[in-house]
């Protein structure tokens, strides 16, 4: 895979003919931009029905995840990590015949969510949207996804502006806990039965996926790893300006670093919180991060609760400014 840089991850596969976007009717299949209009108007795409998709939104609601368990890694798995499920419990229960549902950072084919033979549902998390609130957005296709017949997938399509939100769906009291995979083979539990169309899917999938890993010692903080350096990006909860703030004042007094190699390069804005990245050396792995890591998030609760003034001069703040804004 070619080389990213550290706020990026795996490219998410693009939706073929399986999935589709929301059209003036809200049924028409996702195509090239250039490609004729699946409408029959002999005009191209952009031009035709994808102008309609593209300007499909809502408000944007800067933190779709907020109110969620573990909304820091929402935030990883839409963003960061190329494979990854959760378990999502619902508010009262699963529905009768429907024994788990599952987030998952990317479906084959990339559908927006998938009914197995067994009656499960996969729900994919890193599609493309019709609105500014992902949240609506997922609870639609989740929600359809549980009545949908088994052994399907489910179509994107615009939600109601009136629908619920996830935070209406799923159990406020219960937990996230994502579990990182090496690739995508959680999608097909018996590959000897998979279609041609799926086997493909996932060998690109999984060519394409950049070694990650959770920490365990601190919440919603990934290590990776690309050809020539590894990195940790770490999402955190704080209001922007403290947490600049914070790690500004770490970065003056030579503590904003990992450990002998490692650096921090920045941050990033994604989904209304912001993702400090460290560049670190290729050697370094997930677990040897895990003692720095929680050393660095003491100190970062001590320079987040002092009254000191924060360094403002260009170099310390330029050093973890946010670098650019994620949907």
């Amino acid at each position: 895979m070619a080389k990213k840089r550290p706020q990026t991850t795996a490219k998410r596969p693009q939706p073929s003919d399986g999935a589709r976007a929301a059209g003036a009717d809200g049924d028409f299949p996702v195509v090239g931009a250039r490609e004729p209009c699946p409408c029959g108007s002999g005009r191209r795409y952009k031009a035709c029905h994808g102008r309609a998709a593209a300007h499909a939104v809502t408000e944007l609601v800067q933190r779709p995840f907020d109110g969620l368990p573990g909304e820091g890694d929402w935030v990883a798995l839409r963003e960061l990590v190329p494979a990854a499920t959760v378990a999502l419990p619902l508010k009262g229960g699963l529905p009768e015949g429907v024994p788990s549902v599952t987030l998952a950072t990317v479906l084959p084919m990339a559908w927006p969510a998938l009914r197995r033979d067994d009656g499960s549902v996969l729900l994919g998390l890193q599609n493309d949207t019709a609105s500014g609130d992902i949240s609506r957005d997922l609870a639609d296709t989740l929600q359809r996804a549980l009545t949908a017949e088994p052994g399907t997938p489910v179509q994107a399509r615009r939600a109601p502006a009136d629908g619920p939100r996830l935070q209406d769906l799923l159990d406020p009291e219960g937990t996230f806990e994502p579990v990182v995979h090496p690739g995508f083979e959680f999608w097909v539990p018996e590959a000897e039965n998979a279609s041609p169309e799926v086997t493909a899917s996932l060998e690109r999938a999984n060519a394409a996926a950049i070694p990650t890993v959770k920490l365990q010692g601190v919440d919603a903080a990934y290590w990776c790893e690309t050809p020539d350096k590894n990195h940790l990006r770490w999402v955190m909860p704080y209001p922007e300006e403290q947490l600049l703030d914070g790690l500004a004042r770490l970065h003056a007094a030579g503590r904003s670093g990992l450990g002998e190699g490692t650096r921090l390069v920045g941050s990033f804005r994604a989904h209304g919180l912001t993702v400090p990245v460290w560049d670190l050396p290729s050697g370094l792995g997930a677990d040897d991060i895990e003692k720095p890591a929680a050393e660095f998030a003491e100190r970062l609760t001590a320079a987040l609760a002092t009254d000191a003034p924060s360094p403002r001069t260009s170099v310390a703040r330029g050093a973890v400014s946010p670098t650019g804004r994620s949907r």
